[in-house]
């Protein structure tokens, strides 16, 4: 049965390094480790700690007490995998594996691990299983003890032995290779349904935000459609996407991303990138922030940092959601409330009870009122005065003459459209 299956026995370390300055505030990031952890399945979180450090140690990372009285915690509480929320370097890793007897993963091999859990689409599948062979390509380092993987995922827990490092690094490279060209061909397919979608006459709205802060339920709740949204980092890594009639709007397609996080590990940033490709097509971006969270300023401006980098331009109009407002003290919310009251551009809402929904989907009708959508229109020859409007619009992209009429494509904002259909 699914529920009796023998759960790996993990514990949770964030090194908490004085010397490190662009370290984040320890206890967040320790929840973030620890809900990290908790979205693997298979792992049993047991304990968690802020390891505090004045500078990190080249071949241990931590001090020698410390590890002296963490392996014998880890002894005690039968502890099988110890999940280290930062890098660390492969003789780090190697020595630490050996004087605690444990596995060892750090940030990037738990994130891997969870995008290998949850990655559905063929270029997902392709761009998380590349990024694990860069990652694993550093990792071959010698004499390290070759351990069995006792559960599935992509097994970079193990290692081989000296010999076998030239081998494995020239199959590694080999593999990249073969990788490299299928997701050449799946990312020209995808290029080919982008544009067959380019010309669906619908805007594009996507939901962008920090993981964790629920976009899935927001998505759910207006399209009224079952995205796994669970309380769970990571939950959604590829882009879903659903149609959505706008009250008063034009119909849109509204696609669901996966969270962003801070300190993405660079072997990571193109398996995301894979699934963040829909953000640089949208029409509209929806920032879906949890108000809620101790850290919330900093999560928002990583997701400003990530969609910097993707190359999403400052002119793309964007509307920020303050989301989970049902967790805020009364004062938080009425706070947050009249801020949002303020500015145009916030939303305060709660996906969870609706509140503040409608008010959010008609902000998000009139964002789109400017966005221009290709159609086709077909004009008998007593459509002159029609013919004349759009001419005189200058909304005329081509125009074919057929045996009763003309054929004409034309450029227009969903209130063109609108004031056409009256005519």
């Amino acid at each position: 049965m699914h529920h009796d299956r023998i759960r790996t026995r993990a514990w949770v370390l964030h090194p908490d390094i004085k010397s490190d300055n662009s370290r984040r505030p320890a206890e967040p990031a320790l929840d973030e480790a620890v809900a990290l952890a908790a979205a693997l399945p298979d792992l049993e979180v047991i304990g968690s700690e802020i390891v505090r450090l004045p500078k990190a140690h080249a071949g241990m990372l931590f001090g020698k007490g410390k590890i002296e009285e963490l392996g014998s915690r880890f002894q005690a509480q039968d502890i099988e995998l110890v999940l280290v929320d930062g890098q660390v370097s492969p003789v780090q890793q190697r020595n630490l594996e050996k004087a605690w007897g444990v596995k060892l993963l750090d940030r990037t091999g738990l994130i891997l691990e969870i995008f290998s859990d949850r990655a559905a689409t063929r270029e997902g599948v392709l761009q998380v299983e590349m990024a694990a062979l860069s990652y694993q390509r550093t990792r071959l380092v010698r004499a390290w003890t070759h351990l069995e993987r006792q559960r599935g995922g992509l097994g970079f827990v193990g290692g081989p032995g000296e010999t076998q490092i030239e081998a494995d690094r020239r199959a590694i490279d080999e593999q990249l290779v073969r990788l490299r060209r299928q997701l050449d061909k799946v990312v020209k397919t995808r290029t080919l349904h982008r544009a067959a979608r380019a010309k669906v006459p619908y805007p594009i709205v996507a939901l962008v935000g920090y993981t964790n802060a629920g976009k899935s339920t927001l998505f759910n709740r207006v399209t009224g459609a079952d995205v796994m949204a669970k309380d769970m980092l990571f939950a959604t890594l590829d882009p879903t996407m659903r149609r959505l009639g706008l009250p008063d709007g034009p119909e849109v397609i509204l696609s669901d991303t996966v969270g962003f996080i801070s300190d993405l590990p660079t072997e990571l940033v193109a398996a995301f990138r894979a699934t963040l490709e829909e953000v640089l097509g949208a029409d509209l971006i929806v920032h879906v922030r949890d108000i809620s969270h101790a850290d919330t300023e900093a999560q928002a401006r990583d997701v400003d940092a990530i969609l910097t980098s993707l190359g999403v331009d400052t002119e793309r109009p964007q509307i920020e959601v303050w989301n989970k407002l049902d967790l805020l003290a009364p004062d938080a919310r009425d706070a947050a409330l009249a801020r949002a009251g303020r500015d145009d551009n916030i939303h305060a809402v709660s996906a969870l009870t609706g509140e503040g929904i409608a008010a959010l989907l008609s902000a998000i009708a009139t964002a789109l009122q400017g966005v221009r959508l290709l159609a086709d229109l077909h004009l008998t020859f007593a459509d002159g005065k029609r013919r004349a409007w759009l001419f005189a619009q200058d909304l005329v992209q081509s125009e074919t003459q057929t045996d009763d009429g003309f054929d004409i494509t034309v450029l227009w904002t969903p209130r063109q459209q609108a004031q056409f259909a009256v005519l």
